[in-house]
């Protein structure tokens, strides 16, 4: 019980809001209460502001975006959270036009959005209505009145 107490004081003390949960094993990550996990990272001194990496739905998606703005920002040198990946994050950082903030944050959401695409599981397409079947129904034309069959 003492333990929790201590997490949710330095979690509190870390800045994180009322309700969003800090349970994750990711670094830079955090899961919003209605479920959305967000990415930011701070610059280097003496600026430390925030950058903002976006808001992905899974922990992977924004885990990669952190990943790929600690690896503009530091370097080979970066401690990641996917080190097995360092090459694709270094073909990351090779395209960001220059080492500003927005350039980061865009490479990095570029990253985070297409794991996020592939981790989100897909709905097969309805299949379409076969041709052969659509040719064997007879075209009736309701605005002409019924024939009387006698029989």
């Amino acid at each position: 019980m003492a333990g929790e107490g201590r997490a949710r004081a330095a979690a509190k003390k870390r800045g994180s809001t009322e309700g969003e949960e800090e349970t994750t094993k990711y670094k830079g990550i955090r899961m919003r209460k209605w479920g959305k996990w967000v990415a930011e990272i701070r610059e280097p001194n003496p600026k430390r502001s925030r950058i903002w990496l976006g808001s992905y739905n899974t922990p992977i998606a924004a885990a990669r975006a952190y990943d790929t703005a600690v690896y503009c920002l530091r370097g080979p040198s970066a401690r990641l959270n996917f080190p097995e990946l360092a090459g694709e994050f270094a073909a990351a950082a090779a395209a960001a036009t220059d080492m500003s903030a927005e350039s980061i944050k865009k490479v990095a959401a570029e990253v985070g959005a297409r794991v996020d695409a592939l981790q989100l599981p897909h709905q097969p397409a309805p299949a379409p209505a076969p041709a052969a079947a659509a040719a064997d129904r007879e075209v009736v034309d309701l605005n002409q009145m019924p024939e009387a069959n006698n029989n």
